[in-house]
């Protein structure tokens, strides 16, 4: 083999479209859709439930402030329970999802660094970069050198690989307590709308909104985005100074997420919490 060739052997070959993954979230976004025959006010209030404890306390405190940034520290028993509420959410396993947006930080809307670079357009950073999965990103032997400390721990390593199996009980404790009805709403329309919340962080809060710092990219303060994500849509705010717990700074910027940091600080839980030093 020539020099030459083992060059163009090693350049990254463009990612293929996964039909796996549009047949998954299209099946999912489909049920979802059946959402309006199953009505009920019951399984309307699951939904929201569920979207704000998946959510705001599994992906935004859990897989993001807490395990990506370490911007606080609880008791290892409480952070593995706040790991499997985020893993409940259906938005790939700790590791995967660590390293990934780690590798945002480090690399932000760069096109080849950056998983989901808003740089290449609105629906790449919303969420076409799920459909064509880059093998850097996406194979756990590359990605896990982002997360080491994670890839240490069985605990993590176990979730990365079942998070997945984790929505059978979830499904099965929800047609107990009311049927399909809880099931289509809790499980399938709650993970559609929680998907685009997230998405939304990389994707409007890249493009809209306003700058209360001069970072090196493109993140923005929206609004909107920060009620529907409890607090995360503060990304201008975030990219400044990605460790610190607390994302809304000034007084109208609400942060559900932080609340709650400050609700198990006050409890003695969380420790060590990195405030900001600039407002």
């Amino acid at each position: 083999m020539t020099s030459n060739s083992i060059k163009a052997a090693s350049v990254e070959q463009p990612a293929s479209l996964s039909w796996v993954s549009v047949g998954f979230f299209g099946a999912v976004h489909a049920i979802a859709l059946l959402s309006p025959w199953f009505f009920s006010w019951s399984a309307l209030g699951v939904a929201i439930f569920l979207h704000w404890l998946l959510g705001s306390i599994g992906i935004c405190l859990g897989y993001h402030r807490l395990l990506t940034h370490r911007s606080f520290q609880v008791p290892k028993v409480l952070e593995y329970a706040i790991a499997l509420i985020g893993g409940l959410a259906l938005q790939g396993g700790p590791i995967f999802w660590v390293a990934g947006h780690r590798q945002h930080h480090l690399h932000t809307e760069d096109n080849e660094k950056d998983p989901y670079s808003a740089n290449k357009g609105f629906w790449w950073s919303h969420m076409l970069w799920l459909f064509y999965p880059t093998k850097k990103f996406f194979d756990y032997d590359q990605y896990k050198q982002y997360a080491p400390e994670l890839v240490r721990d069985p605990f993590y390593r176990g979730l990365n690989t079942y998070f997945l199996l984790l929505q059978l009980p979830l499904g099965i404790l929800l047609y107990l307590m009311g049927g399909w009805s809880f099931v289509i709403y809790g499980v399938f329309l709650r993970a559609v709308l929680l998907w685009h919340s997230t998405w939304l962080i990389n994707s409007a809060s890249h493009m809209w909104g306003y700058r209360n710092f001069e970072s090196d990219d493109n993140s923005r303060n929206l609004w909107w985005a920060a009620l529907l994500t409890y607090g995360e849509g503060w990304h201008n705010n975030h990219h400044a100074a990605p460790n610190v717990a607390k994302a809304g700074l000034k007084w109208w910027e609400i942060d559900m997420t932080w609340w709650a940091i400050q609700g198990l600080r006050k409890l003695g839980l969380a420790k060590r919490v990195i405030l900001p030093t600039h407002s």
